[in-house]
């Protein structure tokens, strides 16, 4: 208990009043940075320029110009021939946990190790070229407590947009279960919810707690103890009063769900985002389509749950359900894409190690995904999807001064993502 007592200090103390504190925290010190580079995409949609010299003040992208001439009395950062390009968006990882099996964990580890945690990975996902990340579930603080560090430039890391603890059934995923029932009570994150008006009430306290998004347990889910399938959990009233409440207070909701049932009420709700989405069906698709619901395909978390099938790292019941999906998620999201779905890159990092987030876009390649596409998802369509259009995704004046370097042609081949040599966040640089 001495541990949830500390984190709730901890989140009085450092994180402070939620998503608005974050949001208008001090930017970079004070300094003009040249950024010489051998060409620059703009965005996604745009062809590359050659080379050019992007000016960065304050934190933010002052003049992008073609050439070679600094500003004199700026600080030079000559990148060489690399292509400079926006810096990247994962719409779903788990900063504060890493990949592993042994769910008893939950019972012997304090909250506050996931600040520990969380602090090493978010460094990790920004080198790899993460600017922004949405935080999809963590304990009551310790997301809300990474979000001010690397806002305050404390900690080296991205932009965190973050959940804190999932909406979820009593007992479902999202929820604690295989343990004795005292201890899963006492383990429960408080966010359960049953029937409508309970639903809207947990929905307020995520967002008189810290909440930027609201993060629900619409199905079953692979790596819990639950073992009762993938289906829905959430009543359709319960779906639409959680929907409804978010948007009243003016919060997104993204919706773990893997059957198609599931997803097709959580679209029909007027939930913003399914994340996985794996046994969508042409019925599901339909809605999603109609309703404007995104799918975030998270790829590597299945690629990185197959990884360790058979070595003793999962539970007989997390196996199964490993087996069940590992097949239909090679091809799920390119259904999708041909069903006129809107497409948004997330990864489930911390399912596999973080810092493998950029394999995501080979993963999407193969399912029918051009580069041009694929460089889209995580930078102007996850952009649109936080509501940041006007903010990241992008590099042009006045944006956030989030930028990566890379060798070769995204544009060309995504798969050159995998490996970015050099990143900024908020006009610092991540080293």
């Amino acid at each position: 208990m001495m541990g949830k007592v500390w984190v709730s200090l901890a989140a009085t103390l450092l994180a402070g009043t939620a998503s608005a504190a974050a949001a208008q925290a001090a930017p970079a010190a004070s300094e003009r940075i040249a950024v010489l580079a051998g060409s620059v995409i703009t965005s996604a949609d745009a062809a590359p320029a050659g080379t050019s010299v992007i000016v960065v003040e304050d934190g933010r992208i002052a003049s992008i110009t073609p050439g070679r001439d600094a500003p004199a009395g700026a600080r030079v950062i000559d990148l060489g021939t690399r292509t400079v390009l926006p810096g990247l968006i994962d719409l779903h990882t788990h900063l504060t946990g890493d990949p592993g099996g042994e769910f008893w964990r939950e019972a012997v580890e304090p909250d506050e190790w996931g600040v520990v945690v969380g602090a090493k990975n978010a460094r990790l996902t920004a080198r790899a070229g993460f600017t922004t990340v949405r935080e999809a579930g963590s304990a009551q603080h310790t997301a809300f407590v990474l979000r001010r560090g690397t806002a305050e430039g404390i900690l080296a890391g991205p932009r965190i947009v973050a959940a804190g603890p999932a909406l979820a059934i009593v007992g479902g995923h999202g929820d604690v279960s295989g343990f004795r029932p005292a201890i899963n009570e006492i383990l429960s994150s408080g966010y359960t919810c049953t029937g409508a008006v309970e639903c809207a009430e947990r929905v307020r306290r995520a967002s008189q707690n810290g909440a930027d998004v609201i993060k629900i347990t619409a199905t079953g889910g692979v790596l819990s103890q639950q073992g009762r399938g993938l289906e829905a959990h959430f009543s359709n009233e319960e779906m639409r009063a959680i929907a409804d409440t978010a948007h009243s207070l003016g919060l997104k909701v993204m919706a773990h769900a893997h059957g198609a049932r599931g997803v097709e009420a959580a679209a029909r709700a007027g939930i913003d985002t399914i994340e996985h989405g794996t046994f969508l069906d042409d019925q599901a698709l339909a809605v999603m389509r109609e309703r404007g619901t995104v799918l975030v395909p998270t790829l590597m978390a299945f690629r990185g749950i197959s990884e360790r099938l058979g070595r003793g790292v999962y539970t007989p019941t997390v196996e199964t359900k490993v087996r069940a999906v590992a097949e239909t998620a090679r091809t799920f999201m390119g259904r999708a894409r041909r069903a006129g779905v809107r497409i948004a890159f997330g990864t489930d990092a911390g399912v596999f190690e973080h810092g493998r987030n950029g394999q995501e876009f080979g993963l999407m390649m193969e399912q029918g995904m051009t580069s041009r596409e694929a460089l889209a998802s995580a930078t102007t369509v996850a952009a649109e999807v936080l509501g940041m259009g006007s903010e990241i995704g992008r590099l042009a004046p006045g944006f956030s001064a989030d930028i990566i370097a890379v060798e070769g042609n995204p544009l060309e081949n995504a798969r050159v993502l995998e490996r970015v040599e050099w990143t900024m966040v908020r006009g610092r640089v991540i080293d």
